[in-house]
């Protein structure tokens, strides 16, 4: 069987890799798919680093890929042949959030959705506060893999 992770990954964190890592374990082929949130600004990476970044992070991953669509999902997993997509929910905000759209995406094509709750020690992590914490100069090691942040570091010091 097969799933997808889909997500804006500006940047991966170690709780979005936790939840890779688990559905990895759980499905043959993991697809980890970089989409574009038209409710969000543009990235601070663009698609194509975030891209690398995750091939660095999941290289231990074997039965993980990543790719990027910029286009309804549901078509992503029927092109593909995928018939699960895997979210991980850090809260209950997150679930009434992603819960329209699992139903939607079922009721399209039949694919389901599989939610995971994140572990408790990334239950407060996300792309956008680490950022935040980053462009401040605040420490983010033990919340992105360590290339990650070296790279947000390295991403900031441009501007």
């Amino acid at each position: 069987m097969k799933a997808v992770c889909p997500g804006s990954f500006d940047p991966i964190t170690l709780g979005h890799l936790d939840i890779v890592t688990r559905a990895a374990s759980q499905f043959e082929e993991v697809t980890i798919l970089v989409t574009a949130n038209p409710n969000k600004n543009t990235g601070l990476f663009t698609v194509e680093e975030r891209m690398d970044l995750i091939r660095k992070s999941t290289a231990h991953l074997h039965n993980v890929k990543v790719d990027t669509w910029a286009s309804l999902l549901v078509d992503y997993t029927t092109k593909h042949g995928i018939t699960a997509l895997v979210k991980g929910l850090r809260s209950s905000l997150d679930y009434e959030y992603e819960l329209p759209m699992a139903q939607m995406n079922r009721r399209l094509t039949g694919v389901d959705t599989f939610f995971l709750l994140t572990d408790e020690k990334y239950g407060y992590v996300s792309s956008t506060l680490c950022k935040e914490v980053a462009r401040f100069g605040g420490d983010v090691s033990g919340l992105l893999p360590d290339l990650v942040t070296q790279a947000l570091i390295e991403k900031y010091s441009q501007n």
